[in-house]
């Protein structure tokens, strides 16, 4: 019995020799384990590419770094400055609007009308000064004796802020605008018209400008001015035109 075991455990084994009719080669690694041969039978594998990385992995190239430019040089001459700020896109107060609002007039004017931007419709019809607000200026221009054909209407920047606000380099190249243009314009009197152009040229808050004539030194000289609230501002808080009169009317003095 103990025979007849080994022997059906030999045979479930697989064993069914003592010894076989060729040599074994017991030390031989068989040709299936072979690892070098597995390989010469199989064809060469080809690695896929790999997917590129996406964009924001990749390397990038350091950004070739642009010189600081200069300060805008302005032009002194009347017509090219006037084309200057029609055209070019070095202006300062351009860049926030396609559509430029530009000046009309001329230089030497008797009274010269300084906004420091284009209100929301003024952006939209092209012109300083549009609609109602329009009207209310031209009734208040009335008062003292002119018309709006007789100024020289401009705003500092020719379009519009975000917000109507603007602040670091921006307001630093307005600043240096300001002056060029009004050295170049040489009006006789000079109206300033909202709070930010009478805040850039006169650093005093409008309320602190009522009824008082500011001296508006200018290229070695002063130039008469008066502030008032923007005519928009007007529509919407009547009760400040008694201000605004209080200031305006110091233009009818030696007249």
């Amino acid at each position: 019995m103990l025979a007849e075991s080994t022997y059906d455990w030999w045979s479930l084994a697989g064993v069914d020799a003592l010894v076989g009719e060729e040599p074994a080669g017991w030390l031989v690694t068989p040709p299936a384990n072979d690892a070098a041969a597995t390989k010469a039978k199989r064809p060469a594998r080809v690695d896929p590419e790999p997917l590129p990385l996406p964009a924001a992995l990749q390397r990038q190239e350091a950004p070739e770094v642009a010189e600081p430019k200069g300060p805008t040089v302005f032009p002194d001459d009347w017509d090219e400055f006037q084309r200057w700020l029609a055209e070019n896109g070095d202006v300062p107060g351009s860049q926030w609007d396609a559509r430029r609002v530009l000046p009309v007039g001329e230089a030497g004017a008797p009274l010269m009308l300084l906004t420091a931007w284009p209100e929301i419709d003024d952006q939209r019809d092209g012109v300083l000064f549009s609609g109602p607000a329009g009207q209310l200026l031209d009734a208040m221009l009335r008062a003292i004796g002119l018309t709006r054909g007789e100024c020289y209407v401009t705003s500092l920047a020719v379009t519009r802020p975000a917000g109507g606000r603007c602040d670091g380099d921006d307001a630093a190249e307005l600043d240096r605008l300001l002056w060029h243009h009004l050295r170049i314009a040489k009006p006789e009197r000079l109206l300033l018209i909202g709070s930010d152009i009478l805040r850039m040229a006169a650093a005093i808050a409008l309320p602190d400008a009522r009824g008082k004539l500011l001296d508006i030194n200018q290229d070695g000289g002063k130039v008469e001015a008066v502030a008032v609230a923007h005519p928009a501002m007007l529509l919407a808080r009547p009760a400040q035109k008694a201000a605004a009169w209080d200031s305006l009317k110091l233009f009818n003095r030696g007249r």
